[in-house]
């Protein structure tokens, strides 16, 4: 496998030090799925997104989304069929997959649903009011005097020998 060499980035970032991990992962996650199930990601506007899935085949009870720690994994397992089938071509895939998303700071899912073979799950980020931009206005100069009172001295001048 190919490796990345990332070492550039780190003499100048701070803080990015899980990039590493993380491309290495998706790329290592990206070969092992094979490009099943297919999905589009969609930007809705500035601070909302959609994740659209093929799940031809799946009921909703066949399917699982979980996010934890900044990463978004959707499953799909059919449940054990009762009856045998005999096809005479079969093209449409029902195995089990396991798809993951990083997501960004901020970034949360609000919903999910199942429509015509397409799971939506929609995601939106909310940038904390802290984090956010703020303007700092800057004051007309005006002199204040800072008095400190010293502890041990009593109000009387001492005078130079």
């Amino acid at each position: 496998m190919n490796r990345i060499d990332l070492s550039p980035l780190y003499r100048s970032s701070v803080g990015f030090d899980r990039l590493a991990s993380l491309l290495d992962s998706t790329l290592r996650g990206e070969q092992s799925t094979g490009g099943y199930p297919p999905y589009d990601i969609e930007i809705l506007d500035e601070s909302q997104y959609a994740i659209t899935i093929a799940v031809a085949g799946f009921e909703q009870d066949e399917l699982d989304i979980q996010t934890e720690k900044g990463v978004l994994t959707v499953r799909g397992r059919k449940a054990d069929s009762d009856k045998e089938r005999n096809f005479l071509h079969q093209g449409i895939a029902y195995r089990a997959f396991e798809r993951k998303f990083n997501l960004a700071d901020y970034v949360e899912v609000t919903d999910a649903n199942i429509n015509n073979g397409l799971l939506t799950i929609n995601l939106v980020k909310e940038i904390p009011e802290a984090m956010k931009p703020k303007k700092i206005s800057i004051g007309q100069g005006s002199s204040h005097t800072i008095e400190h009172d010293v502890a041990g001295r009593s109000g009387k001048s001492e005078q130079a020998a």
